[in-house]
């Protein structure tokens, strides 16, 4: 996999890191944000609600085919489940 570039601060309890121990730290946290950033990712965590319908949808590939859509009706909203 390759690692995207992106601005990282990286706070640790440790006093001094080695330039290994850097990287390997750094690898861990792209591993992390190519799963949390995944299309699946924010379709489990998003809702579609669809005043229009009367309906909230929760569906995985529902909510991934309407986010697909480059402009969204009137009165349909993306909602964070959070």
């Amino acid at each position: 996999m390759n690692p995207r570039y992106r601005d990282l601060l990286v706070l640790t309890k440790k006093e001094l890191m080695n330039q290994q121990e850097l990287e390997h730290e750094i690898e861990l946290l792209n591993d992390l944000f190519y799963l949390v950033e995944s299309s699946d990712a924010l379709c489990i965590a998003n809702e579609v609600i669809d005043i229009n319908r009367n309906k909230v949808i929760r569906k995985l590939q529902h909510v991934k085919r309407i986010l697909k859509e480059s402009k969204l009706k009137p009165f349909v909203f993306i909602s964070n489940k959070n």
